[in-house]
This record gives C-alpha cells, structure tokens and sequence, in this order.
C-alpha cells in the first residue's frame, strides 16, 4: 500500500469511525524462520562444543532471547513434520489437529468438537490477513498443512534439498528477497508476515561442495562401503549408543533404516559423515537469513520486525542409538527457538516452556492482531519482555507414529518420565530422569566401556535412569499422577499398560 493510498484511506475509515485498519501500518512486522529436522544441540548457543558455523543465528541470540525449554509437543504420525506444521499454523494442540490429505492418523479427526472442520480460516496466514498485513510464505511441499499454507497471499513453496543455489535453501532466500524487492519497488507500506521455511538440515542432507568440505563431509550413496573419517567432522554425540537399547514403537520407520547415507549404520564413520552433511545444510541456511536481514535492514525495516527463528522438531543422527525424529528424548522433543525484536532485552535467556504451538497466539499478542477463537496456545510475550520466566510448569509429549500407544513423556522442572508401550514386542519401559543432573539422558547402556571409547565421554554414577531406584520412587509417582493427567486434560485416546482405564 502506498503512502498516498494510506492516507486517502485513514481519512475514509476515520469518517466511517473505524480506525483499527487505519494503524495497521504502524504494527510490528514478523519474519518466522522454521528450519526442516534441526537439534538445538547443533548450535554453539546450547552446546559450546559444537562445531556449527551459524554467525547470523548467533547474533541473533546475542541480538535477542534465546529460550532454553521450547518443545514441539509430538506426533500421531511418521512423518513428525506433519502434525508439528498443524499446530504451528494453527495454535492447536496434537491431539485436536487434523491430518494430512485426511489421512485419520489423528484419531479424534472424526470429532468436530475437537477438531473444527473450518479450521484453515482461522490459520496463520488468514488471520494475519484479515488484520491489514501482507502475507508471505516459502516452504518445502509436502508433510505440511497445506489448506492453512495456501492461506498466505504469496506463496512460493518447493522441496529444495540439493547442493546448488538452485536446489537448495538459497532458492527460499531467494524467494524472500523477491518479495522484499516487489515491496520496495511498489512502495509497498503495509506490515508484513513472512514465513521463511527451508526444506534442509532434513534429508537428504546434500550440502553444497564447498561446505562439504568445510565440515569434512562428502554426499555418501554407497550403502556397502563407510565414507572416510576426515578430522574436520563434527565430534560424535556424547550420548551416542550403537543402538537404542529396546524396541520404542517404530524402529523401522524410514528415517531408521533408510536415509541416504546412514541407513542402519550408527558407526563413526557414519555418524560423523552425517552430521558433517547437516552442519554444512545448517550453515548454508545461516548464510540465506544473513542476506534477508541485510536487505530488511537496507529497506529500514529491520528495527520493527520480530524474528523468530525455530524448527519444526529435533533430530537424533546417532544420539541414543536413534537417527531420525520418531522419540522422545531432549535432542528431538526439545526445538532452537531464538526471539529477536523491539522491547526484546538482547542477550536474555528464558526457561519459557512453551510449545511451538504457542507461537500464533504470541505474534499476535506482539503485533496487536486479535488471535482466533479456535487458538489453544499461550503468547509468551511476558517471558520476551522479561515479566516472566515460563507460561507453563507442565510439558507433554507423545510419538504414536507407529506401533499404538507408543511413547509419551511428562516434564516438570528438572524431572522427565518417559514412556514406551508396545505390545507386539512385549516392551513395557519407563525412564525418569533428572535433566539438571544428567542433561544428555544417559541410560545404564553409556556406561559401557566401548561406548565410552567411542565418545569420549564417561557419565557420572548418578547419570542413568533412575525408574526403578527406590530412591526417587516418590518423584516417580508424582510424575506418572502428572502424565495421567496431561493425557486426559489433552483428549489423547489412549491409555498406557500401568494406567487407569
């Protein structure tokens, strides 16, 4: 909209007596980041020893707040991408989202009650629209929410996992930086939200050639042969297991026992191989944000928009014996979420607890616009301008993608339960860990010898599963009562072995 336009219709809506449009220039734009698979460990704001070069998502973290408990919720489907984008676009939680193309892998899909059939009306895009701002959105295809994605006016969304510009993440950016330039040369005025996905760190992981090298990685094809060990690979995870240690509902789910590269392989050749390939991905992504905020800031509009960097869920690539998204665990459950804008105290940290879920309801708290009846998210606003620490004491998580009931987990402070119910497998497992004492959830199994000479890394006594220490048998109940209570209180339609029907 053009300043002249602007203005002829501030004078119409003031006549009219209508001024919320008329001040929807002077709102906050939103540039949302969301990365494809991509730990939180990966970058050296959460693990120092991390090999990842991300100098523009570190200066975003030093420029703003970086949340250290932001979690994705879980997943009724293989494909965790899936039910993550739902909720993202939709401020819902996991069990009142549809699925895929109707696919009914979310069982309460039939209950209208639960999971509103004009749901996309009340979606990112929609919403952001009816309020007087342009829309804008670049994503892969596919294992998305494609009725709420088609809500954005512009939409250039392609899968782009190759090593070139073209094929690549430098495609998104590009796609940004288009509509950046169709902007500034329409004198386009209006508040923006731009949603800046990529398809990458996700597999394939086909870095291009000369970050490849930087991480000592090559795009490994041959199933049969190891790719070579090569100094400049990232270290192996310390909580690395040649395998999980007990069948968890989907061990062979595709991203198990098919990624290009890995396969079934949890060896050190291959696991360092892979994380090379995802760190020359991440940082290729890092290099495409960089060229977006340069033109924001070229354009004079960078000191008026909130970032908010994020993924769709963790990942596992050789931690606890697991390589795809299909657990629990922190490396998975637990995103990178980094918030950066006006009232924003850079170089802040914040527990938050917050879901990804939470983030339409929190862009419209920062920008003015009225959320959706059907939003079922928190805004932690009052955690970014430092009124509060966390919006929740209680954090859930499921992963039913494969064999039902599967896995759920319960966090509270420092304490997490998980469990795995499977019956084909006769696997009836709990953990419960103290996160602050033993953050990398070591199980009895990284105490081993050969594990540890394979990390490097020797886990104090304390560090294991404490389930069945007699010990922490109260704080066992306490979160077992709590888990019980988030499955009800959250509509999940099953029951684990040792739970009351």
């Amino acid at each position: 909209m053009t300043h002249t336009y602007r203005i002829l219709l501030t004078c119409l809506l003031a006549t009219l007596g209508m001024t919320s449009l008329a001040t929807a220039a002077d709102r906050p734009n939103v540039l949302f980041i969301l990365t494809d698979d991509q730990s939180p460990f990966d970058f050296k704001f959460y693990n120092q020893d991390s090999k990842l070069d991300t100098p523009v998502i570190d200066q975003l973290a030093a420029d703003g707040m970086v949340f250290d408990g932001a979690y994705h919720m879980g997943a009724w489907s293989g494909a965790v991408c899936t039910p993550s984008r739902h909720m993202i676009m939709s401020g819902r939680t996991v069990w009142h989202i549809p699925s895929r193309l109707n696919r009914n892998r979310n069982p309460n899909e039939g209950d209208t009650a639960l999971v509103p059939q004009n749901l996309p009306d009340f979606t990112m895009g929609a919403v952001f629209n009816r309020a007087g701002y342009d829309t804008m959105r670049t994503c892969k295809k596919g294992n998305s929410y494609a009725a709420a994605n088609k809500q954005f006016t512009v939409v250039k969304d392609a899968s782009k996992r190759g090593g070139t510009d073209e094929s690549g993440s430098a495609w998104h950016g590009k796609q940004v930086l288009d509509y950046l330039n169709e902007r500034e040369k329409t004198k386009d005025e209006d508040p923006f939200l731009i949603y800046f996905g990529f398809s990458h760190p996700h597999d394939t992981r086909d870095g291009t050639p000369e970050l490849l090298e930087k991480y000592g990685s090559i795009n490994h094809t041959k199933e049969t042969k190891l790719p070579e060990p090569n100094d400049k690979q990232p270290q192996m995870p310390p909580n690395w297991l040649p395998k999980h240690p007990f069948q968890n509902s989907h061990s062979n789910v595709r991203d198990e026992v098919a990624v290009s590269g890995v396969w079934t392989n949890r060896d050190e050749a291959t696991i360092r191989n892979e994380l090379g390939r995802e760190f020359a991905c991440s940082e290729n992504i890092d290099i495409q944000i960089g060229k977006v905020l340069d033109k924001l800031e070229a354009m004079g509009e960078l000191e008026n928009t909130y970032i908010i960097y994020t993924a769709d869920h963790g990942m596992a690539i050789g931690r606890h014996g697991l390589q795809g998204k299909q657990n629990l665990y922190e490396h998975t459950w637990r995103v990178p979420l980094v918030v950066k804008g006006p009232g924003i105290e850079p170089g802040t940290r914040a527990q938050g607890n917050i879901y990804l879920l939470d983030v339409l309801a929190t862009i419209c708290d920062l920008t003015g616009v009225q959320p959706p009846e059907t939003n079922e998210g928190t805004s932690f606003k009052p955690v970014l301008t430092g009124k509060k620490d966390t919006v929740r004491d209680v954090l859930y998580g499921v992963y039913c993608g494969g064999e039902k009931p599967g896995m759920r987990c319960v966090k509270k402070g420092d304490w997490k339960l998980l469990k795995y119910d499977v019956p084909s497998a006769d696997v009836q497992e709990t953990q419960l860990f103290n996160l602050a004492e033993n953050p990398h959830e070591f199980l009895p199994q990284h105490h081993n010898k050969n594990v540890i000479a394979m990390t490097g890394v020797t886990p104090e006594k304390h560090q294991t599963n404490l389930a069945n220490d007699p010990n922490f048998a109260a704080q066992r109940q306490e979160m077992e009562t709590l888990l019980q209570e988030e499955m009800k209180r959250l509509d999940d339609p099953f029951v684990l072995w040792d739970q009351a029907k």
